[in-house]
């Protein structure tokens, strides 16, 4: 059963730790700590480092992904956050793969990521530092870093910190203790450094089957910290890497590459999420053994630990949404479903949207559950701000405007952007038939409607004001057109306009000029806050499935009228659909002439709070 995290429906909750780690870069900052460090242009050690240049970047911080899949919503936060420090005070922050592991790390992975960090408006080429002269590219991958890895390892071999330990993985496992209980020492524990090197070097030469032999740090098997408990810092694995090649046939560890990383890299604030809290202690012994051999310079880089996002309506485990992937109950990794940036992006959701929520939602260490809407209300803002209006009908009903010339047409002139007087108008051609929504007009009005029905008048934005004289029927009874008769001195922006007084403002297409086009109205992929979660009056025990909880309205395509304006849309070009919402030109499907669209984000929130359903 998975545990529900504390709601914090405005994130406000968060705003009072929101500085937490700004406190430390600026107590650093004041204090000099990194003042005296030196960069010699490159990732290096202590040496290396030491014979350069005072670093003209302030603080360094990264971004570390490992190339095994495409970034999402949580990572999105990690990006804002670091870049964003770097940013402020004057520092540099760094993309750097941690390509540690071969066997599940891809070109693919590595080329979709840096388009994403891209995407999001970050970059780890330019200037160095705040005001600073010269540039740098801070693109970096663990991989390069192996011959220092090594050469780590056999200090650590050779001052005693580390052994090879030849027992099996359930025998380590076995004897590595409990959360309450001390682990037992291994049996090659007290190898001599002589051997251990031996043996650390065969290893390297390829003489060992996978499994046979790990590098282990020798620290203490009684640590409360079970992590502490002679961790495993290097493996056999005889696999390809895509970076490398066959050159390697051991591996480094992640909690043994990922410090010296750190330090290679002049890093000054290694910020993280909170379940790497247990491995600081470890993160900080290592990095003082090196130290301690004149391997890196000081001072060393801190660990900072803040929690991870936690937002309502989706998931962020790489198993679940593999399962969402494989089992195709979405198109793909860039389906605008999904939390990844590449669905996010193809949904229209604008990168500053993302920044805009990550500066809003701060940083603590504590777990929150954050409301989707809140992202989305991010979005919107971005967007409304950003996007030109444009007409859509997405439910088209045929209005015939009876005392208009037939096989006339005129122009009616309509904002680009409300907001936005210097963005212009743009002409909307106008005549006797023309497309209006379905739900603009009842044939028995419901109390407080409106809009178009026998009797009332309306206006239609832009253009003139009409009265509804009648309307026909299919044969299944389905109204089929509505008829209208129009007031010619009432059009848009001339003088008579303001002397009709009418509550309905409709928008319209003329069907002569309308372009026909795919548009599909996505929502949210999951029905319910928390997708999987045991619910209040489940039976004590129950195991929820979080598939069971995928909406089955989260994506309806339709066929659409909009206006000629939209016909040449460009991949990727976003607009308002008056009264609809904000959509994009799908950057996959969509082609000139052919328009395909995705709605990004309705106009406002239309989930309730409570319960998870519709408003």
């Amino acid at each position: 059963m998975s545990k529900e995290p504390t709601s914090s429906a405005a994130g406000a909750s968060a705003v009072a730790s929101t500085n937490f780690i700004r406190n430390i870069i600026e107590a650093d900052l004041a204090a000099g700590k990194h003042a005296a460090r030196r960069w010699s242009g490159a990732p290096g050690p202590g040496a290396q480092q030491l014979a350069g240049a005072l670093d003209p970047a302030r603080i360094r911080t990264r971004f570390p992904p490992e190339p095994n899949g495409y970034l999402h919503f949580g990572h999105a936060k990690s990006i804002c956050l670091n870049f964003g420090l770097a940013q402020d005070y004057g520092g540099r922050c760094h993309l750097r793969f941690d390509d540690t592991n071969p066997e599940k790390e891809e070109q693919e992975y590595v080329d979709s990521i840096v388009d994403s960090v891209r995407w999001l408006g970050y970059s780890w080429d330019g200037s160095i530092g705040q005001g600073q002269a010269g540039s740098e590219s801070n693109l970096y991958f663990a991989s390069n870093y192996f011959d220092w890895m090594i050469e780590f390892a056999e200090y650590l071999i050779s001052s005693g910190h580390a052994y090879v330990d030849s027992q099996s993985a359930d025998e380590m496992r076995a004897s590595r203790g409990t959360l309450t209980e001390a682990g037992a020492d291994s049996p090659f524990r007290e190898r001599g450094v002589e051997e251990n090197m031996d043996l650390f070097k065969r290893m390297q030469k390829g003489e060992f089957a996978d499994g046979a032999h790990i590098l282990r740090a020798r620290i203490d098997m009684a640590s409360a910290n079970i992590n502490l408990r002679d961790p495993a810092i290097y493996r056999i694995r005889h696999a390809s890497h895509h970076n490398t090649g066959d050159r390697w046939c051991v591996y480094p560890m992640y909690t043994y590459a990922h410090p010296i990383e750190d330090a290679l890299e002049n890093i000054t604030h290694s910020i993280c999420t909170l379940e790497f809290a247990d491995q600081r202690p470890f993160y900080d012994w290592l990095l003082e053994r090196l130290a301690e051999g004149g391997l890196l310079q000081r001072p060393l880089p801190q660990q900072i630990e803040f929690s991870r996002l936690n937002l309502s309506y989706i998931v962020l485990s790489k198993r679940k949404l593999i399962q969402l992937v494989e089992e195709e109950h979405v198109a793909g990794w860039d389906d605008p479903r999904l939390p990844t940036l590449v669905g996010a992006r193809r949904r229209g959701y604008p990168a500053a949207g993302f920044r805009l929520f990550a500066e809003r939602g701060g940083v603590s260490k504590s777990d929150s559950l954050i409301e989707y809407s809140l992202l989305e209300d991010s979005m919107r803002e971005v967007l409304n701000e950003s996007a030109e209006r444009r007409v859509a009908v997405l439910d088209p009903l045929r209005l015939i405007i009876d005392n208009y010339p037939a096989g006339a047409s005129e122009d009616c002139f309509a904002p680009n952007h409300p907001l936005k007087p210097e963005t212009g108008k743009r002409a909307m051609p106008f005549g006797r038939e023309l497309w209006i929504e379905r739900e603009d007009f009842m044939a028995q009005p419901s109390k407080g409607y409106h809009r178009l029905y026998p009797g009332n008048m309306a206006r239609l934005r832009y253009a003139y004001v009409v009265r509804c004289t009648g309307f026909d029927c299919d044969e299944d009874g389905a109204v089929s057109a509505v008829h209208c008769e129009y007031l010619p001195d009432s059009k848009s922006g001339t003088a008579g306009a303001d002397s009709y007084k009418v509550k309905g403002n409709l928008h319209w297409i003329s069907l002569a000029d309308a372009c026909p086009a795919e548009v599909r109205l996505y929502d949210r992929l999951f029905a319910v806050p928390s997708p999987g979660a045991r619910r209040e009056g489940d039976p004590e025990g129950t195991e929820r499935d979080f598939r069971d909880d995928l909406n089955p309205d989260s994506m309806r395509v339709i066929q659409a009228w909009l206006e000629p304006a939209l016909k040449n849309a460009r991949p990727e070009e976003s607009f308002q659909f008056e009264r609809h919402g904000y959509f994009v030109a799908d950057r996959v499907d969509s082609q000139a002439g052919a328009p395909v669209f995705n709605r990004t984000v309705t106009l406002r929130d239309s989930w309730s709070v409570k319960g998870g359903s519709r408003k």
